[in-house]
């Protein structure tokens, strides 16, 4: 039987490798490493891992991963900088969002 690479969707599996890549980037910045990042995980307001310094660093260096992987990631945008509905909020809130760009 012949299986044709169209045929075959691969974005779930993109989708995860790059939710894999926000999820280091952010554990790559914590003091404790031990800290377990799942969807749910906050980012900014109370009981946030990053200070604003963080979330700065944060950004540039998933900026320097969009452009590696070929797209633009916009992390200036009303609604990122927006604490309750940006893309801040969560670790997964923030996957969400930069797999979201990486198919524009």
């Amino acid at each position: 039987m012949k299986v044709f690479l169209s045929s075959i969707s691969i974005y779930p599996l993109l989708a995860m490798e790059l939710k894999i890549i926000v999820f280091n980037v952010i554990v790559s910045l914590l003091e404790n490493k031990t800290i377990e990042v799942s969807d749910e995980t906050p980012l900014i307001g109370e009981g946030g891992l990053l200070d604003s310094m963080k979330l700065v660093e944060l950004s540039l260096k998933l900026e320097d991963a969009a452009t590696d992987l070929g797209f633009e990631f916009d992390w200036t945008s009303d609604a990122a900088m927006s604490r309750s509905r940006g893309m801040f909020r969560t670790a997964g809130a923030l996957a969400a969002e930069f797999i979201a760009q990486s198919e524009r």
